[in-house]
């Protein structure tokens, strides 16, 4: 079984973004302009739309006209676009749109003004519907169709995508039409990163659902203007402090004409930018540049090792001997629920551990048998003359080498197998003093700790698998 979720991300230690001018954050608004593609039964959708809207516990009306939903929607069009097509320009602020093939051939003066501005135009769909359901033949033909309209409406070909509303075959659907610098239907990062698709890298730049306006249409939302500044400021404060300690990362903030283009909030986003601007270490970017720096700044490389894409022979085979006499462990790791959690020296190691530990005694005797007892290291040491030069266990003092030997013969008399240790962690002094203990151990307490070092013995098996 294979588990497709990718919860490790970047990991504990994410790349720097190298932003232009070392800014601290990048800062991107998105203007989705879904107005005149949603759901309504004059474009051929079964239902009127009852999605983002002023109207509350709004629903779908069956084979009806909404005239309340479509009227807010038309606001968008005819009176929030122009009011946020003013603040943005006025304020010299690049905008990334996310554009419905059908709302923006319908709206043939709002789409003069974002390409007289220099906006970047990235397709958010065919139509303001949702995929969920939508089999994945249908939504391919509707990728296609959203495409096509988009170059017959604004002259090229959208290099972004954003469904929104969609299935969890869009992102493998989009990637496969492939042409597409970015796409932006995840929500898992505050970086840009690569994924893999049939064999071809696709650029993900995540998107948001949390500093967005969308939250003044949902319950338990923004109700004030000043309440959307509010986040907006805490998360550009806290992102700006963490680029300003090595570790710039982007803010991304969604917007639509219905909602913050009303003037009770529109207020609010002024005061975010003109706060936003009077940083000097910030870049203020739309998405396609955001995309061209990552791909020069991180281009993709493909993994050398991806475990949880191996088949089950080459996975026993690397991983087969982390463990000794432990290809019983690999069996059954890979036979679990391997993913992309795995695909990390830590990550992979944590599955064959995982098996090691749930064998049964009998198994987990058999590998402690698997390993070379240490006399003969012990017998090849060079004998020094002082203890501060015995560093390791290939030098060491006449009293010491006599010392271990006869611990190591202690240990296999009392245990009944040779004892185990991994080494490099030691020096002669400190591993004579833990044989010392260990020897003098009971059973049950000896045991743990030899579980202990055989598992950091695997651990190092695994991190020289991946480096080799």
């Amino acid at each position: 079984m294979r588990y497709p979720r990718n919860m490790r991300g970047y990991g504990a230690d994410t790349p720097n973004a190298n932003w232009p001018g070392g800014a601290n954050v990048a800062v991107q608004f998105v203007l989705n302009y879904e107005e005149g593609g949603e759901n309504n039964i004059l474009h051929g959708d079964a239902a009127s739309e009852a999605f983002l809207s002023e109207i509350p516990g709004a629903a779908p009306w069956p084979g009806l006209r909404h005239w309340n939903m479509e009227s807010v929607y038309e606001y968008g069009a005819r009176a929030g676009f122009w009011r946020l097509h003013r603040l943005f320009t006025d304020l010299d602020v690049p905008v990334t749109v996310y554009g419905v093939a059908t709302a923006l051939m319908r709206a043939p003066e709002q789409l003069r003004a974002m390409q007289d501005a220099g906006w970047e135009i990235a397709s958010h769909g065919y139509k303001w519907v949702e995929h969920k359901d939508m089999p994945p033949e249908t939504e391919r033909e509707q990728i296609a169709e959203a495409i096509r309209l988009h170059a017959l409406a604004t002259g090229s070909r959208p290099t972004g995508w954003y469904t929104g509303r969609c299935s969890v075959n869009t992102v493998d659907l989009v990637s496969e039409a492939g042409g597409f610098d970015y796409i932006s239907d995840t929500y898992d990062d505050d970086l840009p990163y690569w994924r893999e698709h049939q064999g071809k890298a696709q650029l993900i730049i995540p998107y948001t659902l949390e500093a967005n306006d969308m939250r003044f249409g949902t319950p338990n939302g923004f109700n004030s203007g000043d309440q959307f500044y509010s986040y907006l400021k805490d998360t550009f404060d806290y992102l700006y402090e963490e680029g300003a300690a090595g570790r710039p990362k982007m803010f991304s903030i969604g917007l639509h004409c219905r909602l913050v283009g009303r003037p009770g909030r529109v207020a609010a986003l002024k005061r975010f930018i003109e706060y936003v601007q009077s940083h000097d270490r910030v870049w203020i970017a739309r998405r396609i540049d955001i995309a061209r720096h990552w791909t020069r700044e991180h281009p993709y490389r493909k993994p050398r090792l991806v475990p949880s894409q191996l088949e089950k022979a080459a996975f026993i085979e690397t991983f087969g001997g982390a463990f000794r006499n432990g290809q019983w462990i690999a069996e059954r790791a890979w036979g679990g629920e391997l993913g992309p959690v795995n695909d990390s020296p830590y990550g992979l190691f944590f599955v064959l551990r995982t098996q090691f530990r749930a064998g049964t005694d009998a198994e987990r005797l058999h590998v402690l048998e698997g390993y070379t007892e240490l006399n003969n290291r012990i017998e090849a040491a060079r004998i020094v003359a002082d203890e501060s030069e015995a560093e390791s266990l290939d030098a060491m003092t006449a009293g010491q080498k006599a010392r271990l030997l006869e611990l190591l013969d202690a240990y296999t008399d009392k245990f009944g197998f040779g004892v185990i240790f991994a080494v490099r962690d030691y020096t002669t002094a400190s591993l004579l003093a833990s044989l010392e203990l260990r020897t003098a151990s009971d059973r049950e307490t000896e045991m743990a700790v030899t579980f202990r070092e055989v598992e950091r013995l695997a651990q190092l098996q695994v991190e020289a698998a991946f480096a080799r």
